[in-house]
């Protein structure tokens, strides 16, 4: 089948929420993918920075495989070693002294650690929430009401949580929101779908200090952030401010379903038995992914790789001088492209043409979250072409042109 055959049947079949994507994929090795049309594209992305081994990595492929002939599933009424092992590794990872939750997905995570700060609220008469204009918890209705992105938001309210949002990056500001009756603060360590938009220097660590100052839970929502993805295991640690409560998906499972949420010190026992559950969560075959990614991650030297290669693609970005390119922004092998103006659907459309995959994240950026494994040589390729891929952009009309 042709990809213009399967987009065709795709429109037809699915709800029209995602549009149709422009690319039918059918195979992938390390940072290579090939669509249904036989063409490779170096891949940029890496599925919203899931594939943190790449494609068809062969540790993957064996944990996988192995633990599919193995188990597949259990539910929650039966324990299996892979998650016990997983469970174990992210709290060593984290320093100890936590417990976990293993969810579906990132907004699962983000729901955990919301119920989580409920029940803390509810014990102590704390009544509302803190969170950053802009910022981005997922999707599911919880998670929901702590998005900042008003567009995503407001069209499914209202929302049954007091939520109060403070522009991000404003240590003043977060400090005259919470008071002894916030609950908890929920912050990202850098703004992922709001265009990778980090904080000045400080602000996480003054966020853990305003929490420490009023009883306030501190939530950091890694989903985007953690797993090696800044070149370090999470973002939080460039700062050294470790939260009260950390969530965890997309890099973790390596493009296996699977998250994470871990409370430190009491808040790992808030919830007591039957306070949540999740039939599929941490499922064996999920929990050998992520085994696999951690375990390749350090094995393979693949923090050290995102922070060097990471630097090797912003040097080469910031290097080049267009008319549509502003600057790059982000740390490790998480970066933004950022735009004078709203061209980003348009280069990411040339870039495409050019055989590389990136995305357009907001009007004016475009993200870059290749895997962990991609090389200085596969970062120069495209820094090369991406004066020719403006070039391009730059005779296509922007949709306020249209």
């Amino acid at each position: 089948m042709s990809a213009a055959g399967l987009r065709r049947r795709y429109e037809a079949a699915f709800m029209p929420n995602y549009g149709v994507p422009p690319l039918a994929l059918v195979r992938g090795e390390g940072c290579r993918v090939v669509d249904a049309d036989g063409r490779e594209y170096l891949d940029l992305i890496a599925g919203i920075a899931v594939s943190s081994l790449g494609h068809g990595h062969p540790a993957l492929v064996e944990a996988v495989s192995s633990q599919v002939a193995a188990l597949a599933h259990t539910s929650n009424l039966f324990l299996h070693e892979p998650e016990v092992l997983l469970a174990e590794r992210l709290l060593d990872l984290l320093g100890g002294g936590g417990r976990v939750f293993l969810t579906n997905s990132g907004t699962e995570a983000n729901e955990c650690a919301l119920k989580l700060a409920i029940k803390y609220g509810r014990a102590s008469g704390r009544t509302y929430f803190v969170a950053a204009e802009n910022g981005f918890h997922g999707r599911s209705m919880g998670a929901l009401a702590l998005t900042g992105k008003a567009a995503i938001r407001e069209p499914f309210g209202p929302h049954a949580l007091d939520v109060r949002f403070v522009p991000y990056g404003d240590a003043d500001a977060l400090k005259a929101a919470v008071d002894d009756d916030c609950a908890a603060v929920f912050l990202e360590p850098t703004q992922g779908e709001a265009g990778v938009v980090p904080p000045p220097d400080g602000y996480f660590a003054a966020a853990r200090e305003i929490c420490d100052s009023t009883g306030a839970l501190f939530v950091a929502d890694e989903i985007q952030s953690g797993i090696g993805r800044t070149g370090t295991w999470f973002a939080f640690q460039h700062e050294d401010a470790r939260p009260d409560v950390l969530t965890l998906a997309k890099g973790l499972g390596g493009g296996l379903p699977i998250g994470a949420c871990v409370a430190f010190g009491p808040h790992g026992g808030i919830f007591a038995k039957g306070d949540h559950g999740s039939t599929f969560g941490g499922n064996p075959v999920g929990a050998a992914a992520a085994l696999a990614v951690l375990t390749t991650i350090e094995r393979d030297g693949l923090l050290a790789n995102a922070a060097a290669v990471g630097d090797t693609l912003a040097g080469g970005l910031a290097a080049i001088d267009h008319p549509l390119l502003a600057g790059v922004r982000g740390r490790g092998l998480w970066r933004a492209a950022v735009l004078t103006g709203p061209h980003a659907p348009a280069v990411e459309a040339a870039a495409r043409d050019a055989g590389f995959l990136i995305n357009a994240l907001q009007p004016d950026a475009l993200r870059i979250a290749p895997p962990l494994v991609l090389t200085a040589a596969q970062a120069e390729s495209f820094t090369a072409a991406f004066p020719a891929i403006l070039d391009a952009a730059a005779g296509t009309p922007t949709a306020k042109e249209k």
